[in-house]
């Protein structure tokens, strides 16, 4: 049962460490390799992105590596397919499904929540769906055993009861309002907010949106069981697209890869 993975990975007193990787960047085979050394290199949960062509909450780096897979040729149909592949090649820990709910709508939801369950997915975040339209699609993923995970952000103190009593697996903390994208600073008043989405949910709490470095991983930790890292990451990807693409050499990418994040999160 898929979910299981998710419970053993949030239910142990190690911080959580959940990487953004966009699915096709810079290859569907590349993709798979930079999964397992994300894993080797302390990934207790991955997020797998879903390349759309109009990301709302995502900045620049992230657009770009969504136009480079789409590129490429990745789909929502072929990202799915790429975890049974990582599977296969040894990653255990796990898959959360990020999707913007337009090629998620198109795709039909129960065929990708039981397509998900399937193919050893363990969770799906939708995040330009409101909580309150997405009960139906929270109730096919718990059907399912996947976790249908949550966000709150600085504006969502009137719901957060409701969206952290709901939530599964983590509950995804925005650390400030706007797109995606590294930020030298965070805002001094988020603090405040995770203590008290943190005194609200039963689940463990993880911290995302402008997390790129040891100092503030290191900050957001004393804050929140865990932190997200999208941007930071995928522009180091982005920086590797030749190297990653080449098989001749992208074992040294990958390992500058596994370099950046054990720097990012080493205590």
């Amino acid at each position: 049962m898929a979910n299981k993975r998710m419970e053993a990975a949030t239910s142990t007193n190690q911080s959580l460490f959940i990487p953004f990787i966009t699915a096709g960047d810079p290859s569907a085979e590349a993709t798979i390799e930079i999964a397992l050394a994300l894993e080797e290199a302390g990934a207790t949960i991955l997020e797998l992105g879903i390349p759309y062509s109009d990301p709302l909450a995502d900045g620049p780096t992230i657009q770009a590596a969504s136009k480079r897979a789409l590129k490429g040729g990745m789909s929502l149909e072929k990202a799915l397919k790429l975890v049974p592949q990582m599977r296969k090649s040894g990653l255990t820990i796990p898959v959360i499904i990020f999707t913007y709910f337009n090629p998620l709508l198109q795709y039909g939801e129960e065929r990708f929540v039981n397509e998900a369950a399937e193919l050893g997915i363990d969770g799906l975040l939708v995040p330009d769906l409101p909580y309150e339209e997405s009960e139906h699609l929270a109730q096919l993923c718990e059907d399912h055993h996947l976790s249908f995970i949550s966000l709150v952000a600085p504006t969502s103190k009137q719901r957060m009861l409701k969206i952290a009593e709901r939530s599964k697996g983590f509950l995804y903390c925005v650390s400030s309002l706007g797109v995606t994208g590294v930020r030298n600073e965070l805002d001094p008043r988020v603090y405040d907010f995770l203590k008290t989405v943190r005194e609200a949910s039963k689940i463990p709490t993880a911290v995302g949106f402008g997390i790129s470095s040891n100092e503030q991983v290191k900050v957001m930790r004393e804050h929140a069981d865990g932190v997200v890292v999208g941007s930071a990451l995928v522009a180091v990807i982005g920086e590797r697209e030749e190297a990653l693409k080449n098989k001749e050499t992208r074992n040294s990418a990958l390992y500058e890869i596994k370099k950046f994040v054990t720097s990012l999160i080493s205590s």
